[in-house]
């Protein structure tokens, strides 16, 4: 997988591919999640870090009691890689599973 910034149209492509939830430019892709509780909320974030970690990507979180705004981007590339689109991704079924949507 190569970190090199996408252009509008790969990035377009990508987004098809993912949750419709998620959107963006091509500096950065964003995805806010309402999770049932706080609780699930962290554990969100909890099963987030291993997924990140395996892939030497990390997304910018914000927790806000049960909401979590993610934004991803690389940021030592100025802007979305496919790096950004594999942990999104991988970060959409597990999101599923927590809040039962499809």
């Amino acid at each position: 997988m190569e970190r090199t910034r996408l252009k509008p149209d790969e990035l377009a492509a990508g987004l098809a591919e993912l949750d419709a939830s998620w959107s963006g430019t091509v500096e950065s892709l964003s995805r806010t999640v309402k999770f049932p509780s706080f609780l699930t909320a962290v554990e969100f974030i909890s099963l987030l870090a291993p997924v990140a970690e395996r892939l030497d990507h990390h997304p910018d979180i914000r927790l806000s009691w049960r909401t979590v705004e993610l934004t991803l981007s690389t940021h030592s590339y100025g802007g979305v890689t496919a790096y950004d689109l594999a942990l999104a991704a991988e970060l959409d079924p597990i999101i599923e599973q927590l809040t039962g949507a499809a």
